[in-house]
């Protein structure tokens, strides 16, 4: 078995292709995985669609057919070419797989370093993996590592002490654009986390905030949430307030742009639009006084960003290469086989001793002795026979490795597994079983 990660991103792919990939819209990544799941190297899959990055997550048992199926089904899905993906896409195995998923769940390869929405956005991505089965035990490792990495970055680094974000980039730059933005108005679309937290940063700043969303409910509760300095417009007048305002933020998660050419008037005043949807929200618009940015136009604000948390990520790079060399040696634990070896070995050395004393205080003549081992091998054989079908059953399991683990310190087959009892969990999983249960 084998991991594998393909991955799109800011740094190999620009805005336009990456719009082409994204697999955002659930019925589109469903039918995706499953084209995935159906090649005969794949074990399980994991996809995650975000404004940034479109990563590929697997596990397979060839590595290079399977990517070879993954450019092509890519291709088949997005329009983009497979020559095109192939020289863009980076390819990660095994090591390398691990490492990646690490670092991008710590938010080190993010556009914004940091950034503290990869968590939830991942959480989710290996949610509806799970749920619609094209995940299972292998990939749940490394995500419950994963997850227990990122979560020792955050307490032992400053990385994410400033909650920092698309959003608070895009109004960082509309406040270096106007130097101060308090008394201004501005349009928000989308009700989304991405508009949330656009209208968070714009009501930190002094900014009031109208909030358009094709869900009046929705816009209507976010609003509630954000207090006097938020409220709501029906969607069916965007065109007419798209070009009222100075200040736009759209964040929606439309599948096509919603803000075209012939719905905006030209202006004398300077308007400042921000898309920081992917596939964007705005279609490309060349008019007088009208300032559009979209995700990757905040390179610049992003890279201050960058440096001012350099010396973080040196230290969060350094627990995610000791959180890859762990994950791995963590695998070699939980093989079946060597535990079972290891359960009889012990049976048998702790026969072997007690005839042995039995022999010396004479309660036993040593010429019985070959007789009584193989009643006593007999008997171990029967009391273990049916913990060594139990154990080989689960193998395959998620739950398998909990109970590995416990068998592992129950017969003190590795001292060390004592200390790891509670490390192996999910938020995710942790919530459904408490669900399941009620």
């Amino acid at each position: 078995m084998h991991y594998l990660t393909i991955s799109f991103t800011h740094k190999n792919t620009d805005i336009a292709i990456r719009e082409k990939l994204s697999l955002s819209n659930e019925e589109k990544r469903s039918l995706f995985q499953e084209r995935l799941n159906n090649f005969e190297h794949t074990n399980e899959s994991i996809v995650l669609s975000t404004c940034n990055r479109v990563e590929i997550l697997l596990s397979v048992t060839n590595c290079e057919s399977t990517t070879s199926h993954i450019f092509l089904e890519l291709s088949k899905i997005s329009g983009v070419p497979r020559d095109e993906l192939e020289n863009r896409g980076d390819i990660y195995e095994d090591n390398s797989a691990i490492h990646h998923l690490f670092s991008v769940i710590s938010s080190l390869d993010s556009l914004v370093v940091g950034e503290t929405q990869i968590v939830g956005q991942l959480k989710d991505a290996y949610k509806f993996a799970f749920e619609k089965g094209f995940c299972d035990q292998k990939l749940s490792r490394a995500m419950h590592y994963a997850f227990k990495c990122a979560a020792s970055v955050r307490s032992n680094t400053d990385i994410s002490k400033s909650s920092i974000s698309i959003s608070s980039v895009a109004v960082a730059k509309a406040k270096e654009v106007f130097g101060n933005l308090g008394g201004y108005t501005a349009l928000v679309i989308g009700a989304g986390e991405m508009g949330r937290l656009a209208s968070k940063h714009l009501i930190a700043n002094g900014v009031n905030v109208i909030i358009l969303n094709r869900g009046m409910e929705r816009a209507e509760k976010l609003a509630d949430e954000l207090g006097e300095m938020a409220s709501v417009a029906p969607y069916s007048k965007l065109q007419e307030y798209v070009n009222r305002y100075k200040l736009l933020f759209s964040a929606t998660g439309a599948p096509k742009t919603i803000i075209h050419k012939d719905m905006i008037e030209v202006k004398e005043f300077d308007r400042y639009w921000f898309d920081i949807a992917i596939p964007r929200d705005i279609e490309s618009i060349d008019m007088k006084n009208l300032n559009i940015y979209a995700v990757d136009d905040l390179k610049e604000v992003v890279s201050k960003n960058i440096a001012q948390r350099e010396e973080q990520a040196k230290i969060a790079y350094s627990i995610i290469s000791k959180a890859t060399m762990e994950f791995f040696k963590w695998l070699q634990t939980l093989c079946i086989d060597p535990i079972i070896k290891e359960m009889r070995s012990k049976a048998e050395n702790c026969s072997t001793h007690e005839i042995n004393r039995a022999i010396k205080k004479g309660y036993i003549d040593e010429s019985q002795r070959e007789e009584i081992m193989k009643i006593i091998h007999h008997a171990f054989n029967g009391f273990l026979h049916t913990p060594t079908i139990k154990l080989k059953q689960i193998a395959e399991k998620p739950e398998s490795d909990v109970i590995v683990q416990a068998v592992q310190y129950i017969f003190d087959i590795n001292e060390d597994q004592a200390k790891k009892l509670n490390m192996y969990k999910c938020e995710y999983q942790m919530e459904n079983n408490m669900m399941e249960n009620k």
